[in-house]
């Protein structure tokens, strides 16, 4: 896809790997909406780039249809899609509080799940378009410490994996973005790993608009870790597992500064 004249939405945009997007695609030429349960700062980042910013909760069909409808207004029919919005929630699973655990799955699966629907219905007609869901390294492997994150983000990788397979004979390209840990705000507080890729949002920017333009479904950012995961999967689970000890990814939970985390977690969840 040419990106030039686009008509795209980006959700969670306000700010870290959204912004970078929103940003590429509009350096790129494409008319970019930018929604964000943040409207001040999809307001800001979407002047700052000649877009259009709203409010959107992604778990709320009529917010999310009014922001589609928002876009289509201001740069016409609809031809990309960026289901980004993601929040993480850090600490041991059975400490978890079941808002949280329910926010997480609304946001990071619920909500891409319906961007994904409402995007296609509008792509459908048109037989053209394209739809990124941003996933994450952690939508193909595990993290401890982090399950809910982890198990919506294998969601969402099943979810464009069928998706791509069902709407396989019309017009719709898909791909799936697979990052590392990156360098944003969802990481305050996070040790980092050894061994483990560190990315930056612009990477992951650059890569999105790579990917929509030359037609690339699986996306992993840095490429190395998509041959690091394949390769994983053909280790005995013992083995596997004390790599991912090795690594240090088994205590993210344990070694998590939580007092650095208060603002992110008072921010995406309402509570600290």
């Amino acid at each position: 896809m040419d990106l030039h004249g686009v008509s795209a939405a980006v959700t969670g945009g306000a700010h870290g790997i959204g912004e970078a997007i929103a940003r590429q695609l509009a350096a790129r030429g494409a008319k970019v909406a930018v929604g964000d349960i943040d409207e001040d700062g999809a307001v800001r980042a979407a002047t700052e780039i000649g877009g259009v910013g709203r409010k959107l909760d992604v778990s709320d069909e009529q917010s999310f249809t009014a922001f589609l409808d928002a876009a289509e207004q201001e740069h016409g029919p609809l031809a990309l899609m960026v289901n980004n919005a993601g929040i993480d929630w850090i600490g041991p699973f059975h400490e978890e509080p079941d808002d949280v655990t329910q926010r997480e799955i609304a946001v990071n699966l619920y909500g891409a799940a319906l961007g994904s629907k409402l995007a296609i219905q509008r792509m459908l007609p048109r037989d053209r378009g394209h739809l990124v869901n941003v996933a994450s390294g952690v939508g193909r492997v595990p993290l401890p410490g982090s399950s809910t994150y982890s198990a919506t983000k294998h969601g969402v990788v099943g979810l464009t994996e069928s998706l791509k397979l069902e709407y396989r004979k019309t017009g719709i390209g898909f791909s799936v973005i697979q990052p590392a840990q990156v360098a944003t705000a969802m990481l305050d507080g996070q040790p980092k790993p050894r061994g483990l890729p560190q990315v930056t949002p612009e990477d992951v920017a650059k890569a999105v608009a790579d990917a929509v333009e030359r037609g690339r479904f699986d996306v992993w950012i840095p490429r190395s870790q998509g041959v690091t995961a394949r390769l994983s999967v053909l280790l005995p689970r013992r083995v596997r597992e004390g790599a991912l000890n090795v690594l240090g990814v088994t205590k993210i939970a344990g070694d998590a500064d939580l007092e650095a985390r208060r603002e992110y977690h008072e921010r995406s969840f309402g509570r600290r």
